[in-house]
This record gives structure tokens, C-alpha cells and sequence, in this order.
């Protein structure tokens, strides 16, 4: 049966899990259309599709 070589302690443990705590996403504010939306993720305004600042899927293109 396989085990740790080494025991890992509970503090270590922990620090490991910290991040899991986290009770509201961050938001961050797009400097072309000021519109909140979450770090990494590509959000719709006026139709567009944007990340990062830019056009990623025109609103015309989804009308044809």
C-alpha cells in the first residue's frame, strides 16, 4: 500500500487549503466599455463579446 515518505503537518495542510475560503469572486472593470465582469472570463456588452478589451464575436455576426 502506498504511503507519504514523510508525514505532512497540519499547518501545511492548511496553508494549502487557504484558498478555498474565498467567499466572492473578483470583478474587474473592462477600460473599453466599463462594463464588471470576471478576471479571465469573456463577458457580452451591447451584443459583443469581449475579452481582454477586445472584440471577440461582433453582434452582426450572430444576427446572420
Amino acid at each position: 500500500m502506498a504511503h507519504p515518505k514523510s508525514r505532512i503537518s497540519k499547518q501545511r495542510k492548511h496553508k494549502r487549503r487557504t484558498h478555498k475560503k474565498a467567499e466572492t469572486p473578483q470583478l474587474a472593470i473592462c477600460k473599453t466599455t466599463g462594463e464588471p465582469h470576471l478576471y479571465h472570463r469573456a463577458y457580452w456588452s451591447e451584443g459583443n463579446m469581449y475579452y481582454k478589451g477586445q472584440i471577440v464575436i461582433k453582434a452582426d455576426e450572430i444576427e446572420e
